[in-house]
């Protein structure tokens, strides 16, 4: 059997570099984690650029939902651009319409923006009605991977609808269980049949500087990924 990969996702250098320490397979790059991530900085992605571990960099203009206007897309479009021009193997693409299905005309727009670059689907996926529709449409598209929790909060509560995705799918493209995927909740994953995990890694680190904290320049604490916990659950699997 085939070692099952493991995805960290990060949304800054320090925890860039300590996925690639820990022995991260592949790199989701972000910023902003906590709203669900979104495109990095030109900068992070230069700086990712120069790691020996493939990144796929998110690409979502702003929080909330995922519904694009033409401006929006532009900016996508723009955003691409910069991922392949950082030297980055690939992007995380979604876009939905306002029935929360699949937005396959934005889609199809974004992946021939990327070219050779890898596609992953990210989350948006989570919320469409008909999630075997939405299969068949990430794999008409060129996706070479769906990130989902099933539909629901965590990929441990989502595990039954991530079984019957991997069914489905017949190895077409991978589907890769994340939201949640820790060492106590990866082992049930696995025996999904999935080929990788998304996971943060991530640990509590508190501000140092209360006064960051005062003028609301930080939260008391965050969380990063550590390549502790990284090299933990890539042992794990």
């Amino acid at each position: 059997m085939s070692p099952v990969l493991l995805e960290v996702c990060v949304d800054d250098a320090a925890g860039l570099l300590a996925a690639v320490e820990g022995g991260a397979d592949r790199i989701e790059l972000c910023s902003a984690l906590s709203l669900g991530g979104l495109t990095p900085t030109a900068g992070l992605m230069q700086l990712a650029g120069r790691m020996s571990v493939p990144v796929y960099a998110m690409i979502r203009p702003r929080a909330g939902d995922f519904v694009f206007e033409e401006t929006e897309i532009a900016m996508m479009e723009a955003e691409i651009d910069a991922a392949r021009q950082a030297g980055l193997a690939g992007v995380v693409l979604g876009a939905s319409l306002s029935d929360r299905s699949l937005d396959a005309a934005c889609l199809a727009r974004l992946v021939h923006r990327t070219g050779d670059m890898g596609r992953t689907l990210h989350r948006a996926f989570d919320l469409v009605p008909d999630q075997a529709a939405a299969l068949e449409t990430a794999i008409n598209l060129g996706f070479e991977r769906i990130l989902t929790s099933g539909g629901q909060k965590t990929a441990a509560q989502g595990i039954a609808a991530i079984t019957e995705l991997v069914r489905r799918a017949g190895g077409r493209l991978s589907i890769m269980p994340g939201s949640g995927v820790t060492l106590a909740t990866v082992g049930p994953l696995l025996a999904t049949g999935v080929s990788e995990v998304h996971a943060s890694c991530s640990a509590s680190v508190p501000t140092a500087d209360n006064r960051l904290v005062e003028l609301g320049f930080a939260p008391e604490t965050a969380r990063r990924s550590d390549a502790g916990i990284v090299r933990a659950l890539k042992a794990a699997l």
